[in-house]
Formats: structure tokens, sequence, C-alpha cells
């Protein structure tokens, strides 16, 4: 499997103490998981969304971006999930790395120092140029949108 080399930078003394890198769980697996650098214990109320830090930053190469994607395991357990899934981090941003869940399940939900929180990928960025034309092709589909084709 192909590997980039990504420039990351621990915030604090204290996170790069007790918090792990981002890393894949397993050999096959495309999003590294990433821990919550909270102070404590963190409880999110059903329906709230808050913004957690992971204490760390990265410098991406030219042309990739961080897509920041749900945990599959918080979503359907607890209906903990990525409020802008997928969240990207661009190539030119140099912050802290935070991670956007919101609660849609029942009950609150206790985020802990150490929890993983999210997976980040890694993507190529291919840029869009538009093409000005005073009509498009034809297909089958043509102008028919959500739902068009059945449930």
């Amino acid at each position: 499997m192909a590997e980039k080399r990504i420039k990351f930078c621990w915030l604090s003394t204290a996170d790069k103490q007790d918090l792990n890198l981002p890393q894949y769980e397993t050999a096959g697996a495309a999003g590294m998981d990433v821990e919550a650098a909270v102070d404590g214990n963190l409880s999110i109320d059903p329906g709230e969304i808050v913004l957690l830090p992971t204490g760390f930053a990265v410098a991406l190469p030219e042309g990739y971006e961080l897509q920041v994607r749900p945990r599959s395991g918080l979503a359907v357990k607890h209906g903990v999930t990525i409020v802008n899934s997928p969240g990207t981090i661009d190539q030119d941003y140099r912050g802290e790395i935070k991670i956007a869940l919101i609660n849609l399940g029942k009950a609150a939900f206790i985020v802990k120092r150490g929890d993983r929180i999210a997976q980040l990928v890694l993507a190529p960025v291919v840029r869009a140029r538009f093409d000005i034309v005073s009509e498009l092709e034809t297909t089958g589909r043509g102008a028919g949108g959500f739902g068009h084709t059945g449930l």
C-alpha cells in the first residue's frame, strides 16, 4: 500500500505523553483512529454538538486533504457521529485538528480522554475548472432528482 508523509506536531507536552498518534487499527484499514484530548470527562447530551480537541496539528503534502469521518461503532451503538461528515482538513490549515461530534442518540454520551472519536482518511484532491456551455449533453436520467430511480 502506498504511503505519504505527514508532518505531525503535538501542541502540548501532556498530549504527547498520554495520547497516541492517529493510527490504523488493522493492516487493511483506510482510516486512522484519532483520540480525544479532553481534560477529564465530557458529556454530550442528545442533540448536542461539541467541538473536541485532538491536541495536534499537521502539515499535509500538497494535493491532499484529511477527511474526518465517523467511527461506525460510535454511530451504531450510541448515535454519535460527525456533524459535517465528512469534514475536510485542507492542505494549508495549520491549526489544531478538532472533531465536531453530534449526539443523535437518546442518552447522554460520555467522552473520556484518549477515547477514539473519529477516523482520519488521507485523500488526494483534484481541483475543478468549469467550462461554461449553453447546454449539457442529454442522458437517460436527465434532470431526475432525489428518489427518481425508486427507493
